[in-house]
């Protein structure tokens, strides 16, 4: 017997049922029914009873039996089961809305069963909806095992006879016959962290002996989880930062010290911090790749427009590339109005431009007139050529995909330096782990007269008295943002809304008093940028709009950002929208305008929003809600594929294993005092390309 055999050659499977676990579960292999981890484990000692329920309760084990099967149709199509269980303390009501007659045939009167699930008091009576349910006999059988393993399971699954009971017994059978588990961790780490042996511990993840047992099993495997992921982001990084030529610029010119003098402000600590960790990189011989996070109005643009004056100054041309005309035109009009005096030139490429005015930016750029270039994805053409490109500054880099950054790389002989910034910051455990292989810069501070942004959240019921005080904001001279949330599933249904709303501000705010613009997807570029500049110029008093505005949007004068049904939206988004106001040195408020009916998440989104305006704690409450998956396409890019290990739960495991790692290059770059991770570096699958473009 070996890890690979075909897992129908597995006692109590066969062809059949190894048919179903392959498309069911991904189970093909000895190997792979060793990685199929229980979600869950009964513990027989610590059975709960009817009578001493708590509301406060996420999750109970009951023994007793079943009585009453009652099915109410609740639809032309749908039905209700309720049914009756029972201990010698009580009854409580298990309720299922779905599968309702594979649940109805399995349940016996005369059975004692097992009972999961979280309970809830609906009208004064007990009730676990769609608990899991398993005939004692499941755990009593398994005598010898105090903890039973508990693991997911398809109603396909589960036809075939291979729901939990069928799973714990297959499982059980293969670890009673396992061979020797290779040890994949070096003996030094296993011994200095006390960890459990791999194979005892994928033993005991199925069938702990005790709960200590079962946790010494999840920290090996989780640390060893963590353990590899930094060793492959790490060893990227290392193996880039020895092998990549980069440009060396060293030479700090009048550009650079003409636009500085002229500055009207200092820069913050943190601004100087970072242009400092940049200059390092850019002279050093090796191509930069560094991620810059900073906080909405933190000045991240000023940082980006000084480092591509060094690369001018030291003979090279740079590019801005941005996700949204909107932003790239944004960008363009604040660079011109900065270098003013300064001697550089600064054009704007974007795809709306005339064709006769497209071809002249391409040839000046090729001809190296043309010094900094700003643009959209326009840049990564293939007929976009540059003369000399030295420093690539990409902006909100998570909207970009990694083949979009890599054409902008590959247009130069020499890889240009590559700075790309977000203003949605990322989790410092996420950092930790995502991150190993790219250079983190952090801008922390916000530029002097910058006031928080108040945040209120107000329900439908309260919009006349916030209507009311959108008035008085407006009476004062300033303007006001009212967003709508873009609804994928539906374009015409997210425009009979914005319309819809329009209809309703305007109601409220009669012209000629009070002048509306409106801004969302379906306009043309055009009539994007007409309506931004009527509102930037102060022509118009209110910006209906949707999510389009999100970044970019530069109005110091608009003091108020209105988020309607702002329960749609996530944490980063609703921060992104914030941060379009208080960029001036008024007070700015931000309302959160929800339903009056919120479900938990919604209410933590809400709640965080009005308790905080710090983009990292912020982003750390997104990641408790979400999930990393869900984070900036992590789910998508594969980055995050983790079975056991948390990056939230799991903090000092993560750092503990990136100290590790890196202790390991610096003193072994090599590792060739380490045989079986120069095996897991030399069969690495991972694919991952941030190291070289970001």
């Amino acid at each position: 017997m070996t890890l690979y055999d075909d897992i129908a050659y597995l006692k109590g499977v066969g062809p059949s049922r190894a048919k179903i676990l392959a498309s069911e579960a991904g189970i093909h292999t000895f190997a792979d029914m060793l990685d199929y981890l229980p979600f869950r484990y009964v513990d027989r000692s610590r059975l709960s009873s009817v009578a001493s329920l708590r509301e406060d309760e996420n999750f109970v084990v009951l023994k007793g039996l079943v009585s009453n099967m009652q099915t109410v149709a609740t639809g032309k199509f749908r039905e209700r089961l309720t049914v009756d269980f029972y201990d010698n303390t009580g009854t409580l009501q298990l309720v299922w809305f779905a599968g309702t007659k594979w649940v109805r045939e399995r349940l016996n009167p005369n059975v004692e069963y097992l009972v999961m699930g979280h309970p809830t008091l609906y009208n004064g009576q007990w009730q676990i909806s769609h608990p899991e349910i398993e005939p004692y006999s499941y755990v009593d059988e398994g005598s010898r095992h105090p903890l039973m393993p508990v693991y997911s399971t398809t109603e396909k699954m589960k036809q075939h006879g291979l729901g939990t009971k069928a799973m714990a017994r297959l499982t059980e059978t293969l670890v009673d016959n396992l061979p020797p588990i290779p040890e994949n961790l070096p003996p030094e780490i296993i011994n200095h962290f006390r960890l459990m042996g791999r194979h005892e511990a994928m033993v005991a993840i199925h069938y702990p002996d005790s709960r200590q047992q079962l946790d010494a099993a999840r920290t090996r495997l989780k640390f060893e989880e963590l353990f590899f992921l930094q060793l492959d982001y790490q060893y990227a990084h290392q193996q880039r930062t020895l092998r990549s030529q980069g440009r060396v610029f060293t030479h700090v010119g009048d550009n650079f010290n003409t636009f500085y003098k002229q500055l009207p402000f200092p820069l913050t600590g943190a601004q100087k911090r970072v242009v400092k960790e940049i200059r390092e990189d850019m002279r050093s011989g090796r191509q930069m790749n560094r991620l810059v996070q900073g906080d909405v109005g933190s000045g991240k643009t000023l940082v980006a427009l000084m480092c591509m004056l060094l690369a001018v100054d030291n003979g090279s041309q740079a590019c801005l590339m941005a996700p949204t005309e909107i932003l790239a035109t944004q960008h363009f009009y604040t660079f011109q109005r900065m270098l003013e005096g300064v001697g550089v030139r600064v054009e704007l490429l974007t795809g709306s431009l005339r064709p006769a005015a497209k071809k002249k930016i391409k040839q000046q750029l090729a001809e190296g007139e043309i010094n900094l270039l700003i643009g959209t994805h326009a840049l990564i053409e293939d007929n976009v050529q540059f003369r000399d490109l030295g420093l690539v500054v990409i902006d909100e880099q998570h909207r970009f995909g990694v083949e979009q950054r890599s054409k902008l790389w590959n247009k130069s002989s020499i890889p240009p330096h590559i700075l790309v910034m977000t203003a949605t910051p990322i989790p410092r455990t996420l950092a930790m782990t995502l991150y190993g292989d790219l250079d983190c810069s952090i801008i922390d501070e916000l530029p002097p007269g910058r006031h928080p942004v108040r945040t209120f959240h107000r329900y439908e019921r309260n919009r006349p008295l916030v209507f009311s005080f959108l008035k008085k904001e407006i009476d004062a001279g300033r303007q006001v943002y009212i967003v709508y949330p873009l609804i994928e599933e539906s374009e015409k249904m997210d425009l009979k809304n914005l319309q819809d709303g329009l209809e309703m501000v305007q109601s409220y705010f009669p012209r000629p008093q009070y002048q509306t613009s409106m801004v969302h997807g379906r306009l043309t570029a055009e009539e994007k940028a007409f309506e931004m500049d009527r509102f930037k110029q102060g022509k118009t008093h209110i910006m209906v709009a949707t999510t389009v505005i999100e970044v970019g949007v530069d109005v110091p004068n608009a003091t108020v950002m209105v988020i309607e049904n702002a329960e749609r939206f996530g944490l980063s988004q609703l921060h992104q929208l914030r941060g379009r106001v208080g960029r001036g040195g008024d007070q700015a408020y931000c309302i959160l305008m929800t339903k009056d009916n919120l479900g938990f998440v919604s209410q933590e989104r809400i709640r965080t929003m009005c308790s905080t305006t710090d983009g990292f704690q912020i982003a750390e409450a997104d990641l408790r809600l979400r999930g990393p998956g869900d984070i900036q396409g992590l789910q998508q890019s594969g980055a995050l594929d983790l079975r056991l290990a948390s990056i939230v739960d799991d903090e000092p495991l993560v750092k503990a294993t990136r100290d590790t790692v890196h202790d390991l290059l610096t003193s072994d770059p090599s590792l060739s005092r380490f045989p079986l991770l120069q095996e897991h570096i030399a069969n690495s699958k991972n694919k991952m390309l941030w190291g070289k473009i970001s």
